[in-house]
């Protein structure tokens, strides 16, 4: 399908919100949800530095590492063009530059074709095409398989979705040493079962807008009870999956004293969000779970990087 016939298909809601002229370099930056692009940079270079085999140089490192992060740009982008009628009832989104008409749809779709083909060729000139192809892959998982179908059709949405956020520390390792060993593994295992009790932490909070947008996220499909439930199963098994590395032996003690009372808060704030469940005690408990979990894995994944990286690595295992 050309993208002439592609952007001819687009629903009326899409094409109600083109302005009249081209969005400024900002709005089109926007596009590319610049927040999740330094997630995507940071667990890709600690993908990068936990792999015991390869070696990058540092140009190579930095042009790997850039086109990894514009590929999960270009995923944003045209996950945003294909939500924009989403988009545009929901509070939270309803300023980005498509819904706010700032960009036209097939501009924006065309910004994220452009940077989807162009970040996976160069990837794969600079440093391996099994390192290009993870890269696709996860274009295509996040724009296509979740944004376009996943998202509006069921409420493992963000459980199977959330293999396209945990992919870029694999890539990270692909890059370094052209194969996907145990250790990127395990971190991607880390974000996949950390991301659900993330977003339904969030998702028990906006499920009114959810449900006005359509999408069948858990509190509005299982109900709040149930997904209280399921943020308190996943967070039990996230606790000491987030202590792997430290039994295969890339992860230290920093790391180990971390994940240990990381896991610990977790389960800790899970279990508040299970009990507190009515007004402002039941908002306060979610969004501190929602917040404490972006902090637990940035610090798990800042101590696996400050090890191999400063030399602050002390084995627990020998």
């Amino acid at each position: 399908m050309s993208m002439t016939s592609l952007t001819n298909s687009l629903p009326a809601e899409r094409e109600a919100f083109a302005p009249a002229v081209g969005g400024d370099v900002p709005d089109y930056f926007a596009l590319l949800k610049p927040r999740v692009m330094v997630l995507v940079i940071f667990t890709a270079l600690v993908g990068m530095v936990v792999s015991p085999h390869g070696h990058v140089s540092p140009v190579i490192g930095a042009i790997s590492l850039l086109m990894i992060a514009i590929g999960a740009g270009a995923s944003g982008c045209l996950n945003m063009w294909w939500d924009a009628d989403i988009d545009a009832v929901m509070t939270r989104t309803a300023k980005r530059p498509i819904p706010d008409g700032r960009i036209r749809p097939n501009e924006a779709l065309a910004f994220g074709l452009f940077l989807s083909v162009g970040s996976t060729l160069i990837l794969g000139l600079a440093a391996n095409w099994l390192a290009a192809g993870l890269l696709a892959f996860t274009i295509v998982f996040y724009a296509v398989i979740y944004s376009m179908w996943l998202k509006r059709a069921t409420a493992q949405n963000i459980v199977i979705g959330g293999a396209a956020g945990a992919l870029p520390p694999v890539i990270g390792q692909a890059v370094v040493s052209g194969t996907v060993g145990i250790e990127s593994l395990v971190l991607f295992a880390i974000i996949f079962i950390w991301t659900p009790p993330h977003f339904w932490a969030l998702a028990l909070v906006k499920a009114g807008e959810y449900a006005k947008a359509g999408i069948p996220m858990m509190p509005n499909v299982a109900g709040p009870e149930s997904t209280r439930r399921q943020i308190v199963w996943y967070t039990v098994l996230l606790a000491p999956l987030g202590l792997v590395p430290v039994a295969l032996g890339f992860g230290g003690l920093l790391y180990a004293v971390i994940g240990v009372l990381g896991g610990l808060g977790m389960l800790a704030f899970s279990v508040q969000v299970l009990r507190n469940r009515e007004g402002e005690a039941e908002k306060r408990a979610a969004m501190g779970m929602f917040g404490f979990s972006i902090l637990y894995l940035f610090l798990l994944f800042a101590a696996l990087l400050a090890e191999q990286s400063l030399g602050l690595f002390r084995p627990l295992v020998a």
